[in-house]
């Protein structure tokens, strides 16, 4: 990740509570895993137990993907340059996505290194990190039509950032869940070069510890939508929703303009959290 680093959060590994539903079977027909699929984390007030892998495939090299790449539900981890899984800037990704590429059924272990990358519009469907390196994943396309799609997957043990929006476009993020992290999403606030981002977070389930679902930049007219998000172990409301910076590519620390909804920039009502 090339953004200048944002101040970060305190790391607290701290054991965090798993709430299972009932696992199916995955259409791919493989035995002896957990898989998890986006349909089976709708499941509303209860996120969806953690998968288990089919086996494991050390990576010392960035895998390029172009088309699909199906995993296979294997545990993918870092080796050799691959090795950091710390908050290092500039670390090479796991996975690099090629303009419209899809990677599935993937589960990154440690080290993480830094995730994924998406050059352009990607689709990142059932994938899973067990312990978030630098970022899970960051989205760098600069199309203002770029999509970028999370369905399904978790990740947790974030010391920072789960997902970097770097590029330009829209990240709709559903089907997903988080733990003990410091943001589920950050639009970058301090990249040399900006751009309006849109941001979708639907049907997301959040377990505390963390710091903040979404930030973004009002400066640059970025928005964030929120529904069917529900809150686990945070009884104080400690987590914030959304939060609204003053961005800048100047590689300075954003401004902090306060946080929850505001019916223009971070968009959701009351009825849209949950918490239990």
């Amino acid at each position: 990740m090339t953004a200048q680093p944002e101040q970060r959060a305190s790391h607290r590994r701290r054991s965090t509570r798993r709430r299972a539903v009932i696992a199916g079977v995955s259409a791919l027909g493989l035995t002896g895993a957990a898989i998890v699929t986006s349909s089976m984390l709708s499941t509303a007030g209860a996120a969806a137990s953690w998968p288990s892998d089919t086996g494991s495939k050390p990576v010392s090299k960035t895998v390029p993907v172009s088309g699909v790449h199906d995993g296979g539900m294997k545990k993918y981890y870092g080796t050799g340059d691959l090795s950091g899984d710390g908050q290092d800037e500039g670390q090479d990704p796991i996975f690099e996505l090629a303009d419209g590429a899809t990677l599935k059924n993937v589960i990154i272990g440690t080290p993480a290194a830094d995730g994924v990358h998406c050059k352009g519009s990607c689709t990142l469907e059932n994938v899973w990190w067990l312990d978030v390196g630098e970022d899970a994943a960051s989205f760098k396309g600069t199309s203002s039509s770029a999509q970028y799609r999370v369905v399904g997957g978790g990740a947790r043990k974030a010391d920072d950032k789960v997902l970097q929006f770097n590029g330009a476009g829209t990240l709709t993020v559903s089907g997903f869940q988080v733990e003990d992290f410091g943001k589920l999403v950050r639009s970058c606030g301090n990249c040399k070069k900006q751009y309006k981002r849109t941001i979708v977070l639907k049907d997301i389930d959040v377990t505390a510890p963390g710091k903040s679902l979404v930030g973004i930049n009002t400066n640059y007219g970025d928005t964030a939508t929120l529904s069917e998000i529900r809150i686990h172990g945070d009884s104080k409301k400690k987590i914030k929703t959304c939060t609204r910076y003053e961005g800048n590519n100047s590689g300075k620390e954003p401004k902090d303009l306060g946080s929850g909804p505001d019916g223009k920039y971070c968009t959701f009502s009351a009825s849209d959290i949950s918490y239990d």
